[in-house]
């Protein structure tokens, strides 16, 4: 039994010392009271499962998306540059001179090269559509390097070759193909007063997503059938990735050694990585929010310990009187606090892994949970968990034993 009492020993008074409670004993006591009260520990448990789980699941799908982001970075390559006209010095549209594309090539460190040419043209499913009605399709002149460059690959048909280039035939990209209709190769359509056959459909390419709303057309047969005037108006190149750099310093000189600053160099890669940042800010939001719903939490679990304390003071009366010191009691309110608060933690971030998971998988994505998302939601549940309880339990243990159990 705990409790300070006098003896005699040998004639002389000894004074005992409370027992001390072990760990075991004080999970032992503290997980009582949360027993005794089931209903009321789910509901203030879960205010704290909500702002971890919300926490959990952010930063899970927000990883899941970065780590699709940096495969599909892996896998299309982050050495695309694409040289563009920019304004002259006198805001005009300035042009690439015709000949730009073959002194891109002859750059020692380029591997490949393509350029498409913009045509003042739109692409009709039929000669019976009204000429404004252009579905947002834009008409390019294509050189044949262009898918190679690109690296991009055919879903149906044939890509334009030295023969296909000269005659009326066009290949489509993925959303322009959805756009009119068609599925697979073999089709025409109405393009400037010339019915064109369509021999191919690409596949997606999300490091040229102009391409993937254009109707291309051989260069031969862009000057021939459209008044095309060969002027290119963007050209993409690839490297090994250690010349980019150089690479990209030397372009627009190249192009056009007269007049560099009328040429735009630019990275494709750089508008995945800057998708990813803002993605990133918006994350933040959302962690604000979890963190809110979190704070709440621990408001509804600070309210069930003094509640607890409240309706608990003919026990800790009974407590005080056998012997337990205010330590112990503080001790054991604090453990109860700590204990709900773990387990709406544990319950929130099974929750946050799930919505993750489940998300995840319903998008194609790799399912990536941190495991420092998991730990960090733990300590913030024990943080939360310790900020709650502190005020109930130092109440708990300014209870006189006396005046505890008269007030009950």
């Amino acid at each position: 039994m705990t409790g300070t009492t006098a003896v005699r020993s040998g004639g002389r008074a000894a004074r005992l010392t409370p027992a001390r409670l072990t760990s075991r004993d004080v999970l032992r006591v503290g997980a009582a009271g949360l027993r005794t009260r089931p209903a009321r520990v789910v509901l203030s448990a879960l205010g704290i499962a909500i702002g971890i789980a919300t926490m959990v699941a952010v930063i899970g799908i927000s990883a899941s998306s970065r780590e699709q982001l940096l495969r599909e970075l892996d896998r299309l390559g982050t050495n695309l540059l694409t040289v563009a006209p920019g304004q002259t010095l006198f805001g005009a549209d300035a042009k690439l001179p015709k000949g730009a594309l073959d002194m891109v090539r002859r750059i020692g460190p380029v591997t490949k090269a393509g350029a498409t040419g913009r045509l003042d043209a739109s692409v009709r499913r039929t000669d019976r559509i009204p000429k404004e009605v252009t579905g947002g399709i834009a008409v390019q002149a294509a050189d044949e390097g262009l898918a190679a460059a690109l690296e991009g690959t055919v879903r149906q048909g044939t890509w334009l070759n030295a023969a296909i280039a000269r005659r009326p035939a066009v290949v489509l990209g993925s959303v322009a193909a959805s756009r009119l209709g068609i599925e697979r190769a073999g089709p025409r359509v109405w393009i400037a007063g010339h019915w064109f056959k369509v021999v191919g459909i690409l596949d997606a390419m999300p490091l040229a997503p102009e391409i993937e709303r254009s109707a291309l057309i051989g260069w031969p047969a862009a000057e021939r059938y459209l008044g095309f005037d060969g002027h290119p108006t963007t050209i993409y190149e690839r490297s090994p990735d250690e010349a980019v750099e150089a690479v990209s310093g030397v372009l627009a000189r190249t192009v056009n050694p007269e007049n560099p600053d009328e040429v735009q160099v630019s990275r494709p890669s750089d508008a995945l990585t800057a998708k990813a940042a803002a993605s990133g800010a918006f994350t933040n939001l959302l962690l604000g929010l979890g963190a809110v719903a979190l704070l709440v939490g621990g408001v509804g679990v600070a309210n069930t310990m003094v509640i607890s304390v409240l309706e608990r003071r003919k026990e800790i009366g009974l407590r005080r009187s056998l012997g337990a010191t205010r330590g112990q009691i503080r001790v054991q309110f604090l453990t109860e606090s700590l204990l709900l608060s773990l387990l709406g933690g544990v319950v929130g971030a099974v929750l946050g892994a799930g919505a993750t998971a489940a998300y995840s998988l319903a998008k194609g994505l790799p399912v990536v949970v941190p495991p420092w998302a998991v730990g960090s939601a733990a300590l913030a549940a024990l943080l939360i968990g310790t900020l709650a309880g502190i005020y109930p339990a130092m109440r708990a243990a300014r209870l006189a034993p006396t005046v505890a159990l008269a007030a009950t």
